[in-house]
């Protein structure tokens, strides 16, 4: 029922007259024990919701930040077992919601009966799919609403009005909008572009919208909390980690610029 608890939490945020913050981690980074602890302080932090990583050696939406973080729990051996712990282990200590993003290839390779079952077992609110075309969702659709689970899509500024009605559609929980057209990590920041796409996406569904790509700083955060339901910060915390000298060095970092950022999404 955890996605329940995604609706709930966003509700709450708006309830206070804020933005939510959702913070982003790669499974398994820098290892599965240490990327659990980050994820603990992220939240603990003031975090509203966290997205877990399946990490992946292809990314299509993942900059070379992300990128790198995924190589080294690649070559940590994650498995989808240890994202599933992940989830188990972060949902128990936060009793936020937890959302596991992923390309759909590991997703279908792995079974979506199973991998929904077991995400759902594990306390997941969810998944966000940025590459699985709504067109070809039924089947997840159907297992995910079985398990209560939310299902996530990205919308561009490139999309028609048709699209996103299309997408918008099928979607639960939020809606996740990309504010720059690009990947993640890459210092383009968001700005009008996201002004419009979050009132495009919005004339067509009740559903929150959730900023992400592009938002690094909390100035950026408090920008797109003014139009935004959400605001997504993923590359940013997971440099803190790549930069820090050691474990405790980056849980200090991510921890610090979380609090910021979540100060930042309180101030529309």
């Amino acid at each position: 029922m955890n996605a329940q608890l995604l609706t709930d939490t966003l509700a709450k945020a708006a309830s206070e007259n804020r933005a939510a913050l959702l913070g982003y981690m790669p499974a398994g980074f820098p290892t599965v024990d240490g990327g659990i602890a980050a994820m603990n302080t992220i939240l603990d932090a003031g975090a509203d919701v966290i997205e877990i990583g399946l990490p992946h050696s292809d990314p299509v939406l993942d900059g070379p930040v992300i990128q790198t973080a995924d190589d080294i729990a690649l070559r940590g051996g994650i498995r989808i077992k240890d994202v599933l712990r992940t989830v188990r282990e972060v949902y128990r200590a936060s009793g936020k919601p937890v959302l596991v993003m992923s390309y759909w290839n590991p997703i279908q390779r792995y079974g979506i009966e199973r991998f929904t079952t077991k995400l759902a077992e594990a306390g997941g609110a969810g998944c966000i799919l940025p590459d699985l075309p709504v067109q070809e969702s039924a089947v997840w659709r159907a297992h995910a609403d079985k398990r209560v689970l939310a299902t996530v899509f990205v919308v561009a500024p490139s999309s028609t009005n048709q699209r996103l009605a299309e997408i918008t559609t099928a979607a639960s929980g939020f809606v996740y909008a990309s504010a720059v057209m690009g990947v993640t990590g890459t210092g383009q920041s968001a700005g009008a572009a996201a002004d419009t796409l979050v009132h495009r996406v919005k004339a067509t569904t009740d559903l929150p919208v959730c900023v992400g790509i592009g938002i690094s700083t909390p100035a950026q955060a408090a920008t797109v909390a003014a139009f935004a339901d959400g605001v997504i910060v993923g590359s940013a915390l997971v440099k803190a980690i790549l930069d820090a000298p050691d474990r405790d060095a980056g849980l200090a970092a991510v921890r610090e610029l979380t609090a910021a950022l979540a100060e930042a999404v309180r101030g529309r």
